[in-house]
């Protein structure tokens, strides 16, 4: 297979990349081919120019998806803006967190959700536009044509949570992204005549790419939001899709449900993110889908993705996380830099074009995880130091063995323990909380919540209030109460203690 272009271009540039009259994105609006996608991108891009935006204000969407968040990230990209995707599935307090953090000059969202901030939860100078402000956007008079900007500008930020505080704005160049399109477009052999599903939020890289990847490949893209399996077979089948990406607990939902064969048929590769598949599961997705190719493979957002398992390995080798992918360095290193043997575990660390440029406005959370790359490395400077911990074969083959930080990856889902925490002890039901995850068959971890407060009698009013505050993928699904809660020798709570204790 020919090596992809490494030279980025802007990221708006990618409506270039489709025959003109070729299907781009399909949404309850209609069809837009790549022409009507290039137009519709123009007209965005001058609106929110018109609206008194500079160059590099942040401009935030809190949508389900559709053709408004679809064409954001580009319109942005081309008027000089950065885009700030907000998960829809997010309540009051992230979504304040995230505006206030980003600055945003601009949100689009809609009533239901605007009508659930407070006037003090966005910037004093943020305009809000509902669904009437939305559609108005489209129905400006002028275009703006693709850009020039500097690749290397800033494009997107990307709140991911982390294991303690608040959610972090990765700041991502068009290079990023665009590079990230090109890569994941020439490993899954994406072609013009391709189409794919969008069921992962566009608040997550991958979710993202399912958009940009599919377009530098010419294909075409239907968004979907699905409230169960059956709607993603019903829009399969519908609009004949060959590409379609999911998380775990949706692939297993996915192999349960009864599919047409004409459904099952039409996929041609199928993608998995956000936690690694059972090989049992994996062996059930090649008997319902035959027809498809299946890639499993390794990210974090801030290097966007960094392995892939070929196919064509996935019998021979289940458990890997497989090699870099195109524009990726990827290396298992010591703490202090050598290279590991193979065979040996160590930190995965990725560099290259795909390394984000920070957290925003967080040099102290930058400096911990963006640090100077193994000695050895051929792209060297500034590297992303994961947190995980792999080995590699004598063959270049990674496989995961462990997460060194405290996150929970649940549903696809990387929740802060630090977040459910805080929202726990606000309710006024619990002193001190701790939130570990436990392993789970189907969200890959389960959250639960080890308290001391008010104890199981108020156990219906505490998941009352978690689900006022926090989005559905952040509820506990276990609640535990204690009169006392262990401390390590330094005084803080003992985590290690608790998971222990709640695993034996």
């Amino acid at each position: 297979m020919q090596v992809p272009d490494p030279n980025p271009r802007p990221l708006d540039h990618l409506t270039l990349q489709g025959a003109p009259d070729a299907p781009a994105l399909v949404t309850r609006d209609g069809i837009l081919d790549y022409a009507g996608l290039e137009a519709a991108i123009g007209t965005l891009a001058a609106a929110l120019k018109a609206k008194g935006l500079e160059a590099g204000d942040r401009v935030a969407s809190w949508l389900p998806k559709g053709r408004m968040t679809s064409l954001m990230p580009l319109a942005c990209a081309r008027a000089g803006l950065v885009h700030v995707p907000v998960n829809p599935l997010l309540k009051r307090a992230q979504v304040a967190h995230i505006l206030a953090d980003s600055g945003a000059r601009f949100l689009v969202s809609g009533k239901a959700r605007l009508d659930t901030l407070d006037a003090s939860d966005a910037p004093q100078d943020c305009t809000v536009a509902d669904e009437e402000g939305s559609e108005a956007l489209f129905l400006h008079t002028e275009r703006l044509p693709p850009s020039l900007v500097d690749p290397g500008d800033l494009a997107a930020l990307l709140y991911t949570s982390g294991s303690t505080g608040r959610p972090k704005g990765v700041m991502l160049s068009h290079a990023n992204m665009w590079l990230g399109a090109v890569s994941v477009a020439h490993y899954l052999g994406l072609s013009p005549a391709d189409r794919t599903l969008a069921v992962l939020p566009f608040s997550f890289d991958y979710g993202q790419n399912q958009l940009l990847s599919s377009w530098a490949a010419g294909a075409s893209v239907v968004p979907l939001e699905y409230l169960s399996a059956r709607d993603v077979i019903r829009a399969v089948e519908r609009h004949e899709i060959t590409t379609l990406a999911g998380v775990p607990p949706l692939w297993v939902q996915l192999i349960e449900a009864e599919w047409p064969p004409k459904a099952s048929l039409s996929l041609r590769r199928l993608t998995n993110s956000g936690g690694r598949l059972p090989a049992s599961v994996v062996r059930r997705m090649r008997e319902v889908f035959p027809a498809a190719e299946i890639f499993l493979m390794y990210g974090l957002t801030e290097a966007f993705r960094s392995t892939y398992l070929d196919p064509s390995l996935t019998d021979t080798h289940p458990d890997s996380i497989g090699r870099a992918i195109p524009f990726a360095e990827v290396m298992t290193s010591h703490p202090d830099g050598t290279l590991c043997a193979p065979g040996e575990d160590g930190e995965l660390v990725h560099a290259g074009p795909l390394v984000a440029q920070g957290y925003w406005q967080d040099p102290e959370r930058t400096a911990e995880r963006f640090k100077p790359a193994p000695k050895g490395s051929r792209y060297g400077g500034i590297a992303v130091w994961s947190g995980d911990r792999v080995r590699q074969d004598e063959e270049g083959l990674f496989y995961f063995v462990a997460r060194d930080d405290a996150m929970i990856k649940t549903s696809g889902n990387r929740v802060s323990p630090t977040e459910v925490e805080e929202a726990a002890i606000s309710s006024g039901f619990v002193q001190e909380a701790v939130v570990l995850g436990v392993p789970d068959d189907r969200l890959g971890e389960a959250i639960a919540l080890v308290a001391r407060g008010a104890g199981r009698g108020a156990d219906a009013e505490l998941r009352n209030f978690l689900r006022r505050e926090l989005p559905n993928f952040m509820q506990p699904s276990i609640i535990v109460w204690r009169d006392e809660m262990p401390k390590s020798p330094n005084g803080k709570l003992d985590r290690e203690r608790l998971k222990s204790e709640l695993m034996a």
